[in-house]
């Protein structure tokens, strides 16, 4: 609008241009009046006549303005060339502009950021600077692109991380995005997207936005329909709503007709603080109202400039110039309406006021500096806008209590506060809650009085799913990272906060509970040598090996003796010393096990067991060979005696058994290891490697087939003479082998762990000392106390009462 164009040839006078959104709506075939955008009109009006009255900026200087409508966005252009033509109105091609002078020297607004983004393309090519009050879009953050551009509010980015810090102070990540089916709807939505962490959108739709009236088509009616209808649906509780006002009071006023409630409803700076929205009929039964807006700033005796009548119209005089080709009109009711809404603009507070009032400050300031102005007044001569411009961006000032400068992309220093709907305070319709510093993007809480919807004044909760207890991952539910089931951790796996939803293994040297939070160290533990039952088995192979060496001994000297040739003779003592060594090994399942024992254990032992029981294998084939082959095959006995038959057998299986060993050694090396238990996996048991299955079952099944021929040659023996009887001793002897080989499975099976260990060496000592006393035992019995049988005579005697019993 144009209502006070002042001459432009007077020599102390400077023109300004205003983009203005005065209307917006179709009323009667024209626009009806928005409100705010009357009061921002007033408020460089305001500043106007101060600076115009200040002795001290600009003494001597006058202001003077164009004022034009630019209707929302539908009229940007042809104001704009208004403002840049010259005396003659025409903007004249030229090689450089350096010394064209425009209509204006600036231009404040206009208030959308895509009008805002608009004008800045355009004053950019002649360099005159522009200063928007409303507009955050990113785009004029680039002064490579937009020299001219600067603005009294911060940008989007800014606001979209503080309604982030607002969402992640209540705890709030299930939300619904509502944004404007525009430039400005879509930035926002971008940049939401962009810097959302930790946040779900539970869905997003545009809210359609009106292009030449209020009025929405059929079609975008519909839409809003089903917009609400989807609220009807949602689990979410919070409405982020990026859009501006204009597309807003269908929306709302739909909301309340379908009884949509109990609701969080976030607005942009763009509607935060609207008293229209504020004043629309049960707008509070939609549920609370929070948003983003820009800091209050009271100007001095504004709100008494605001409904005063100009000095040169008074209301309904219809004096101010109208032009239909820059969209502006008589605006008699202008005032009007002012002083009807006059309650709502006081308590929605000055804030883009202040935006408005501080950028003509901004151009007056910069004129000062650039005319040298002093107390005395100041240097009159021609200006160009080029020669504002650096003085624009070096402006630096105070302004009621409000540093006014600019950083290098145009930027104010001014920030952001979170306001709160009320309608329980007549004089605070939107109350301050908190405070959102821009250059340090923290969100600071003034109070904790918040008005909320729900029973008790309980904060709302919009969330997918609740947090999980320590100890439990998170496992996704469908695309959202907050829609999620709560899984335990198993045991041997923790939770880390680095990971939610996956659990880490533990060390195989660690362990864990279920549900846990960390790892912890295993205890090892081994058949340690002041374990008691280390002690038992240590007495007993004790025990054992003194046995088996008074035996070996007594053997030794009675080697000549008809007992022990009958027993094997020399042969007697080779079984006896690997008896002994056998014996000496169980110590090697005591202590820490190292390699050497591990070779022990297996390998020597298995290999010295072996040759001791191939030995009476060998001495049981010999007997029956003396006392049924020598009779029924003479020849073949004389072949078997010959060609050293029992040697040989013995060479075979004792190869046999050291290929198996050696084969066994080689894929598996016995050596020791840490092994897990299943029942308690706090303790790691020190014990050898396991070998190879199948050779360990190879090396298991030799000695077993040995036990069976032992007790096969025995079973067939059993009526020889008594001396050569052994029948009796080998069968207890190879009972009490195969009985521990079970109770050594169900021992293991039962009892894991360090007893695995102990009753491996308590079967082999047990298995050593039925040798010793299955096999040895009766000839020591005779040598200590029946000394008359161990005579040749008595054995001869034997073997003729057999013979004569056999015929």
């Amino acid at each position: 609008m144009s209502p006070a164009d002042l001459p432009r040839a007077a020599r102390n006078e400077s023109q300004r241009g205003h983009l203005a959104e005065l209307r917006a709506q179709m009323y009667l075939g024209r626009f009806n009046l928005k409100i705010v955008g009357y009061s921002f009109l007033r408020a460089m009006r305001f500043a106007v006549e101060e600076i115009n009255n200040s002795s001290t900026l600009l003494p001597g200087i006058s202001l003077g303005y164009e004022m034009v409508d630019v209707c929302y966005h539908t009229n940007i252009v042809h104001p704009l060339l208004y403002f840049l033509a010259d005396n003659h109105s025409k903007v004249q091609l030229q090689q450089s502009y350096a010394r064209y002078r425009p209509r204006v020297l600036a231009v404040v607004g206009p208030d959308s950021s895509p009008g805002a983004v608009t004008v800045a393309n355009v004053l950019s090519s002649f360099l005159i600077p522009q200063i928007t009050y409303t507009a955050t879009t990113e785009s004029l953050r680039n002064p490579k692109r937009f020299p001219v551009a600067f603005r009294t509010i911060h940008s989007t980015e800014q606001m979209i991380k503080a309604m982030l810090l607002l969402l992640k102070h209540f705890h709030w990540n299930w939300v619904i995005v509502l944004f404007g089916d525009d430039d400005y709807g879509q930035e926002n939505l971008k940049l939401l997207q962009f810097w959302a962490t930790g946040v779900c959108i539970a869905f997003q739709e545009s809210i359609p936005v009106p292009r030449e009236s209020k009025k929405l088509s059929l079609e975008q009616q519909a839409k809003v329909q089903d917009i609400i209808n989807m609220l009807h649906q949602s689990t979410a509780k919070v409405v982020l709503v990026l859009t501006l006002d204009l597309t807003l009071p269908f929306f709302f006023q739909e909301a309340i007709r379908q009884n949509i409630t109990d609701l969080v409803w976030i607005g942009t700076e763009a509607w935060a603080t609207d008293p229209s929205l504020h004043s629309i009929t049960n707008i509070s039964r939609l549920g609370t109202f929070l948003g983003v807006a820009v800091r209050e700033v009271p100007i001095p005796g504004f709100n008494t400039f605001r409904v005063k009548a100009p000095s040169n119209q008074t209301e309904g005089a219809g004096t101010w110039a109208s032009d239909p080709g820059t969209c502006n009109q008589v605006c008699d009711r202008c005032l009007s309406a002012a002083k009807q809404k006059e309650k709502e603009l006081r308590d929605s507070g000055e804030r883009i006021d202040f935006n408005v009032y501080s950028a003509v400050y901004v151009i007056a300031h910069a004129l000062h500096r650039l005319l040298r102005c002093s107390s005395a007044g100041c240097h009159k001569r021609a200006v160009y806008p080029w020669q504002l411009l650096p003085e624009v961006r070096q402006v630096d000032f105070s302004l009621l209590d409000n540093k006014i400068q600019f950083d290098e992309n145009g930027d104010p220093p001014n920030s952001f506060v979170i306001v709160q709907w009320r309608w329980d305070q007549d004089n605070h319709l939107f109350k301050k809650i908190a405070y959102y510093s821009t250059k340090h993007q923290k969100l600071l809480f003034g109070t904790d009085n918040i008005s909320w919807h729900t029973p008790g004044n309980e904060v709302p909760v919009s969330i997918c799913s609740y947090q999980c207890i320590p100890g439990q991952r998170k496992k996704p539910i469908g695309l959202h990272p907050c829609c999620f089931e709560c899984v335990d951790c198993e045991a041997g796996t923790y939770f880390n906060e680095s990971d939610h939803y996956n659990c880490q293994p533990c060390p195989a040297t660690h362990w864990s509970n279920v549900r846990s939070q960390a790892c912890y160290p295993k205890v090892v533990t081994y058949l340690a040598w002041d374990d008691h039952r280390a002690v038992v088995l240590l007495i007993v192979s004790l025990l054992g090996l003194l046995t088996t060496l008074a035996t070996l001994l007594t053997f030794a000297f009675h080697l000549r003796t008809p007992v022990v040739k009958s027993a094997g003779g020399g042969m007697c003592l080779l079984m006896l010393a690997s008896l002994v060594i056998c014996f000496l090994i169980i110590l090697a399942y005591v202590g820490i096990p190292t390699a050497f024992k591990c070779v022990w254990r297996h390998t020597v032992y298995s290999f010295c067991f072996t040759l001791c029981i191939s030995c009476i294998v060998i001495r049981s084939l010999q007997i029956v060979c003396i006392f049924k082959l020598m009779a029924k095959l003479p020849k073949a006995y004389n072949y078997w005696t010959k060609y050293k038959g029992p040697y040989i057998f013995m060479a075979v299986v004792l190869a046999l058994k050291a290929v198996t060993l050696m084969i066994n050694f080689i894929i598996s090396s016995p050596a020791p290891v840490e092994l897990p238990l299943e029942d308690n996996p706090a303790i790691l048991v020190l014990d050898c490697k396991k070998t190879h299955a199948f050779l360990e079952m190879l090396d298991t099944a030799l000695d077993m087939s040995l036990s069976v021929l032992c007790f096969c040659f025995a079973y067939v023996g059993k009526e020889f003479p008594k001396n050569y009887n052994e029948a009796k001793y080998i069968a207890l002897w190879t009972t009490s082998y195969f009985t521990t080989w079970v109770i050594l499975f169900v021992a293991i099976t039962a009892y894991p762990g360090v007893l695995v260990p102990f009753f491996n060496a308590l079967f082999n000592v047990v298995n050593l000392l039925g040798i010793v006393i299955g096999y040895f035992g009766p000839k020591c019995y005779i040598i200590f106390f029946h000394p008359e049988r161990n005579t040749s005579a008595y054995f001869q005697t034997d073997i003729q009462t057999y013979t004569m019993r056999q015929k």
